[in-house]
């Protein structure tokens, strides 16, 4: 799956989205989320995924292989944050001696709670800067009802709150340790951002198409929304020991740490064992399970509404039982109070649409 040498980079283009759920109230199609879609085969030897019911078993197939495809799943696309764990795979290769929770912080779009902020104190503390040394943007705490709080105290937007200081602090620690500069660790052409390139590169299979900045401040590196599948599928199934396996057991082990109480990604890694999930900003998901089945979602308009009943049935198609998916299938639309509809994926996206694999 993980072929040499890279591929080229993926065409730079208006992506040729299609609908992907539509959003319902009385029978009636309202609303239309256009987006792509992209699942990926895993080996068939899973261990506990909840993978192989219904009939979608990817067991047979080779490992890496499109599944399924809707939309334009080639055209360059920018992850987000759901390109946070391979930036945390290039630091612990690079020396980050993180593991556990602050290790999941480190790729986290947190929600600001104050285990998260105790998280970023504590990385800083080892590497021995403050939060003066961050070079996030400041920012009042992700999570509504934080943030709400915050405001009511009278508390100012800071580097610690800002959802990617997690990653910021573990970025000056290995700054620290390897020698490197600490005051333009953010810059494209930091020895740490090149490692990152690198490890994104290697990991996607393909050239990346364009460097930009992302809303933190670091560089942010636009690759295929399949090339997001086969990287995640890597970690997902990184043998025991790897960096890969050490980012891969972080944030299983400690979703909260990398977003927060009630966040959806991590309700879903909860709910299906031995799932690998990050989210990105502006509708992106990325999943993948230990017999290396991936999912990769881009909803069009970025709705957050659509993003997680898409990507799991998107799950669904890969395998997974779809009873662990019930609590995914999107947020009812209401009408007087009552529900009326709701955001459902395309019928294109129901399992039993798909062909049994050969």
């Amino acid at each position: 799956m993980f072929s040499s040498p890279l591929a080229d980079a993926p065409a730079i283009r208006e992506p040729r989205h299609v609908p992907v759920a539509h959003l319902t109230r009385g029978g009636v199609v309202e609303g239309v989320h256009h987006g792509s879609v992209v699942v990926l085969a895993g080996n068939g030897n899973g261990n506990g995924n909840g993978s192989g019911s219904g009939g979608n078993s990817n067991a047979g197939n080779a490992n890496g292989e499109v599944r399924f495809r809707l939309g334009d799943i080639e055209a360059a696309c920018y992850p987000r944050s759901a390109l946070k764990p391979l930036q945390a795979v290039a630091m612990v290769r690079a020396g980050l001696p993180l593991d556990g929770e602050l290790l999941s912080l480190a790729m986290g779009s947190h929600s600001g709670e104050e285990r998260h902020l105790a998280g970023a104190r504590r990385i800083l503390e080892l590497a021995g800067f403050s939060e003066d040394d961050l070079r996030n943007v400041p920012d009042l705490p992700y999570d509504p009802a934080v943030r709400d709080t915050w405001i009511r105290e009278g508390r100012p937007a800071s580097r610690l709150a800002q959802n990617c200081s997690g990653k910021h602090a573990a970025m000056l620690y290995l700054c620290r340790l390897n020698g490197w500069s600490s005051a333009d660790y953010d810059d494209p052409a930091h020895p740490l951002q090149r490692l990152i390139a690198g490890v994104v590169e290697e990991f996607t299979g393909q050239r990346i198409a364009r460097v930009s900045v992302d809303g933190c401040g670091t560089p942010l590196f636009a690759v295929s929304l399949h090339g997001l599948a086969r990287a995640a599928a890597r970690i997902a199934t990184g043998a025991p020991g790897t960096p890969e396996s050490r980012v891969a057991d972080a944030l299983r082990g400690h979703p909260e740490m990398a977003s927060g109480a009630g966040r959806d990604t991590a309700a879903l890694m909860r709910a299906v064992p031995g799932l690998l999930a990050k989210d990105g900003f502006e509708g992106v998901q990325v999943a993948a399970l230990p017999d290396g089945s991936a999912v990769a979602v881009k909803i069009a308009d970025g709705a957050n509404r659509a993003r997680i009943p898409v990507a799991a049935a998107a799950l669904a198609l890969a395998g997974v039982e779809p009873r662990l998916l019930t609590a995914f299938a999107g947020e009812p639309t209401t009408g007087g109070g009552r529900p009326v509809g709701g955001v459902r994926p395309v019928a294109a996206l129901d399992p039993s649409a798909l062909p049994a694999p050969v």
